[in-house]
């Protein structure tokens, strides 16, 4: 029996080959995406699930007092003795590790010099995170000067040969031993490093005391069994106990919640990345649904051919029931043949697609789960896809099919009709979503930074370049390469530094703990910059030697602290006295979408990461940077030139909403594509079935213009339909979307006026072929029979 219906299946779908075309290629084309998402999807859920003791691993978070004004602050590093507490003090832990943020440092074994970027951990970190050790032991890390290397970084600094008890020269200055290989981390953890090193050495004896100063990630495993939330009742106080003067408590976040549920408002968690996830799956599961529509639609539409195959089964026996398993069968094969395709698509778009995520993605056909979740797939889909057909077609009267007595009725809604709106009631929605996302994009990219981006360059300070500092400034200057030239504590598009705790004459109760973005300088700060300084100075310490007390403020600090006459006055941090001796304007050094925080900008010679110059810009850039290669190469010639354009670092904060733009796009574009098949093959259809009814009106004088006309407005109407419906729906979701931004666009009905006019066009365009066809054919060959 399930032979016959197979060959009978086939038979149906060579017999209607443009019908079966538009169904396969719609089908395939929409399993091509929900696959690509879908795989996406699993990878950011597996994110770091892949540890042994990921039900037991958490992360240090600090989470503020309510302030006056009832605001509580979040953040995810903590101070070196934090660990220590926790490790020694409270029976619940079973290990702590400390994890200090990504470092580049350069490598020297024999004649190779090789820059690797790598994590400082505590040695526990081996044990308590899954990282394979391909030699070695967990206890690797437990000298202060051996270091664990991934399996391809140990490649490129060893080739073939046998890394272990080798010794490696780090940053020209130290030596450490290769204690073991690790292998390379998966793509889907947030721990990405070419090599360990035990974290102890940069600790040192300042920092393990240190309860003010939260630095360091610091990750913790529980035993099992204990009850997480009565310990965070039980280390909440830990900070202010040892530092009455910090308001602030510390909290555990599980493992399973740090990739996509990591977004904090006011000490609560509201989301994060999953709600990304949760976008991309909505889309998934509406272009396989859209897919759905299409075979529905094209396989009803044809209910008068296939009725009186309906009821010639019906009379010589079939039952109902035999019926719906024949149709489904034809749906499940052309779903299993549109699978094939979709899997060939997938293969041929996956480099685009991780293009467009940011993501490298694996897909392990060896794995026989995955032909298994595949095949359910398929079938899924198949069922879905030919549900509607197969109960319709099935229940039509044999004897009125067969008298031919049975005809569709024309209602004003009919479910054909509604599939039909749902399918551009989606497309429309995605591109409005579309447009809303690139009009905030240039929105904020058009703000004002507060600062020239052109022609500034930055280089971290690594090696000699510190201690040099002086005259390589000079020779950059001197030799024209340079107009000015700052070093600074961070880059100045990297918001890392916050603080609490500052005093100041007047200051209102509420603003006890007010938390202030830190940046420090060792001068020319405004002229390498070009910010516009509002009052009093820049810091100087070739003028003022006593800098080192100086700081300069922001407006929003200004506004904030209520001063009237800044210049001069004094803000206490603990015991250090600072001298206020400028305000500068408002620059972004966070995310552009984001109030600018109140900041402070400290003198400070030797807290500096960064080193920033401006190019001159009467001179070819690439002959300037040439040149300035040269001067660090004298200064500092251990070190690669390791040079990036501000403006550059700039654009890569609106990666994660071009980034969604783009996915939108080309989602919206393909639920568009897939709507027009469906529309093209409903056109088709129409025109066949009214081929007699277009050859009366021709013959009667009707002219092309008014049969196109007459062909295409029901199409148009549905489509029109389908915006009403669409733009509060899509005003909805993306105003919603719109809140995660304090600086944002206001949604236009323009938005709304082009969408619509997108989606009739594109109907249009879609069903104006088979319309004109339609039109322009020989009456006489359609109404010769008459």
């Amino acid at each position: 029996m399930i032979k016959n219906y197979f060959k009978i299946a086939w038979r149906n779908l060579w017999k209607n080959k443009v019908f079966s075309f538009i169904n396969i290629v719609g089908l395939a084309t929409g399993m091509c995406g929900a696959i690509l998402i879908f795989t996406w999807v699993q990878n950011e859920l597996s994110f770091d699930r892949f540890h042994q003791n990921a039900d037991n691993l958490y992360k240090v978070w600090n989470r503020s007092y309510k302030d006056a004004t009832g605001n509580i602050y979040t953040w995810d590093v903590s101070s070196a003795p934090v660990a220590t507490e926790l490790k020694q003090k409270y029976p619940e832990v079973k290990a702590v590790a400390r994890v200090y943020w990504p470092t580049d440092r350069l490598f020297n074994y024999k004649d190779k010099s090789i820059m690797g970027n790598g994590l400082d951990v505590d040695p526990e970190f081996l044990s308590m995170f899954s990282f394979p050790m391909i030699n070695g032991s967990k206890q690797a890390l437990n000298d202060p000067k051996s270091i664990v290397l991934t399996q391809t970084f140990a490649k490129r600094i060893f080739g073939s040969d046998d890394p272990t008890d080798k010794i490696l020269r780090i940053n020209d200055n130290g030596n450490y031993k290769v204690a073991g290989v690790v292998k390379d981390p998966p793509v889907n953890t947030q721990f990405q490093f070419d090599y360990l090193v035990s974290i102890v050495p940069l600790v040192g004896t300042s920092e393990a005391n240190n309860w003010s100063n939260s630095s360091f990630n610091t990750y913790v495993q529980l035993k099992p069994g204990t009850n997480v939330n009565a310990f965070d009742k039980k280390i909440k106080g830990m900070i202010t106990q040892h530092d009455p003067n910090l308001k602030f408590g510390i909290f555990l976040h599980p493992s399973k919640k740090w990739h996509l549920n990591s977004r904090f408002e006011n000490g609560v968690a509201v989301g994060g990345a999953i709600e990304t996830v949760r976008l991309l799956l909505g889309i998934a599961v509406l272009i396989l649904l859209i897919a759905c529509i299409n075979f529905m639609n094209l396989t009803t539409a044809q209910s008068e051919k296939r009725g009186k195959e309906v009821g010639v089964r019906k009379v010589i026996g079939a039952g109902r029931l035999s019926i719906i398993k024949q149709f489904l069968t034809e749906s499940i094969l052309i779903t299993a043949i549109a699978g094939v395709i979709a899997i060939a698509l997938v293969q041929l778009v996956l480099p685009y697609f991780q293009e467009l995520t940011g993501v490298k993605l694996f897909i392990n056909y060896t794995d026989p789960y995955l032909w298994l979740a595949g095949c359910a797939f398929v079938l899924l889909t198949g069922l879905l896809a030919g549900s509607y057909p197969a109960f319709y077609l099935s229940s039509f009267r044999p004897v009125k099919v067969l008298k031919g007595l049975f005809k569709t009725k024309a209602q004003v809604i009919n479910p054909r009709k509604f599939l039909v709106v749902t399918q551009f009631t989606v497309a429309i929605v995605l591109i409005i979503a579309t447009i809303v996302i690139y009009q905030q994009i240039n929105y904020v990219q058009s703000r004002d930074t507060g600062y020239v981006r052109n022609n500034l360059i930055e280089h971290p300070v690594t090696g000699t370049i510190g201690k040099n500092f002086e005259a390589l400034k000079n020779d950059l200057i001197n030799s024209g390469t340079a107009v000015a030239v700052s070093k600074t504590s961070m880059p100045v598009t990297l918001d890392a530094s916050n603080g609490t705790g500052f005093n100041w004459g007047d200051m209102d109760p509420a603003h006890k703990n007010l938390n202030f973005t830190r940046f420090g300088t060792t001068g020319d700060f405004v002229k390498t910059f070009g910010f516009k300084l509002i009052a009093g100075r820049d810091i100087d310490f070739n003028k003022y030697p006593s800098d080192s007390s100086a700081v300069m403020m922001n407006e929003a600090a200004l506004k904030v602290m209520g001063l009237k006459d800044p210049i001069g006055q004094t803000i206490l941090s603990g015991t250090n006295k600072l001298r206020i001796v400028g305000v500068i304007k408002d620059f972004i050094i966070g995310s552009p979408s984001q109030d600018i925080n109140p900041m402070l900008v400290f003198g400070n010679k030797y807290w500096s990461n960064s080193l920033t110059f401006r190019l001159d810009a009467h001179k070819s850039v690439s002959a300037s940077l040439k040149q300035a290669e040269a001067i660090f190469k004298k200064y500092n010639p251990a070190y690669p030139f390791q040079y990036h354009f501000v403006d550059q670092a700039y654009a890569q904060k609106f990666k994660n909403e071009q980034r969604t733009g783009k996915i939108a796009f080309t989602f919206s574009c393909l639920t568009i594509i897939i709507s027009c098949l469906g529309l093209f093959g409903l056109a088709a259809y129409m025109a066949e079935s009214r081929a007699k009814e277009i050859g009366i009106r021709k013959v009667l004088g009707a002219g092309v213009a008014n049969l196109m006309q007459l062909l295409t407005r029901d199409f148009v109407a549905l489509v029109l339909v389908s915006v009403a419906i669409a733009a509060p729906i899509g005003w909805w979701f993306m105003n919603k979307w719109l809140q995660d931004f304090n600086y944002r666009i206001h949604i236009s009905w323009t938005i709304f006026l082009y969408s619509g006019l997108a989606a009739v066009v594109i109907s249009v365009v879609t069903v104006s072929y088979q319309a004109a066809k339609a039109a322009l054919a020989n009456p006489i060959k359609s109404i010769k029979t008459e």
